[in-house]
């Protein structure tokens, strides 16, 4: 791959998923990239920047979603959906007593992994939660992965990540090789396609918002907006759950800790109301 090939791939996929890839992650791209091109019956990277030099969006499609396919499981980290089932359900059930419903986005929720946790989780509660609405909706950039959820279909090496056995013997039946969650889980969980740089304003509004593991890709100016766009999403007593490396700290203050809770967020209620409406525009024309 050329200096030139990677800079115009970097500026691609910034501007088309906002993945901020630093001068020294050409393996990173030769190492997805070029399954691709052979995928495609062109001969390397080089072909493959060219085509889509020459207008041919569906490769670029497939590159953004070889480039931001990234790796998830079940209860992943463990740390936020015990938040999710000790805190934050718990703060919701009483919020939300004369409603009896309850929203939650999982954003970049790739192959499903994360929102079936919680819609394993709120199962668990389901003595709880009788009576109650509950929407699980789960956005991703990549049609492919989003496919995958809605299947719910997982591999034994999948299951085996991070999920309970008692989980997956009441959840799950088995065909074959492969595990296939049940259909009333699977009915917890809408799947949208979404890009996160573009308004997802027509999404409504959110009790809880999942936001793990894909914020660390952006730079900070893309941070800030998309912090403030989830801050117009959430209700004011809401919660925002970031990954592990993730942080709103020294970013935006329209987001506060939650005491004692890592990756546990809420809307800042006095910034929140004023924060500055962002250039969705200019950002969707990317």
């Amino acid at each position: 791959m050329t200096p030139p090939d990677y800079e115009y791939l970097r500026k691609l996929l910034k501007d088309h998923s906002g993945l901020d890839l630093s001068a020294d992650k050409q393996y990173l791209i030769e190492s997805r990239l070029l399954p691709l091109s052979r995928k495609c019956g062109l001969a390397g990277i080089s072909e493959l920047v060219q085509k889509m030099k020459g207008g041919a969006s569906t490769i670029v499609a497939q590159v953004v979603e070889a480039m931001t396919t990234n790796e998830t499981f079940f209860f992943r980290d463990k740390v936020p959906f015990d938040h999710f089932r000790d805190s934050i359900v718990p703060e919701v059930l009483k919020a939300r007593a004369a409603r009896k419903s309850i929203r939650i986005w999982c954003a970049a929720g790739s192959t499903g992994q994360e929102p079936y946790s919680l819609a394993m989780s709120l199962k668990e509660m389901s003595a709880a939660l009788a009576g109650w609405r509950i929407e699980i909706i789960a956005t991703d950039l990549s049609q492919e992965v989003l496919e995958k959820s809605k299947a719910g279909i997982y591999s034994q090496f999948e299951v085996q990540r991070g999920l309970p056995i008692q989980m997956l013997v009441k959840y799950f039946k088995q065909n074959g090789e492969l595990w296939q969650i049940n259909a009333d889980i699977r009915a917890m969980v809408q799947h949208r396609q979404l890009n996160l740089l573009h308004d997802f304003s027509q999404l409504g509004m959110f009790d809880v918002i999942f936001c793990r593991n894909v914020l660390i890709y952006f730079d900070q100016d893309t941070k800030i907006n998309i912090f403030g766009r989830l801050a117009k999403s959430m209700e004011a007593d809401g919660f925002l759950v970031l990954g592990a490396a993730e942080t709103v700290v020294g970013l935006t203050d329209v987001f506060k800790p939650f005491p004692d809770k890592r990756g546990l967020y809420r809307p800042n209620a006095a910034r929140a109301a004023t924060a500055a409406m962002p250039k969705i525009a200019a950002m969707a024309g990317r």
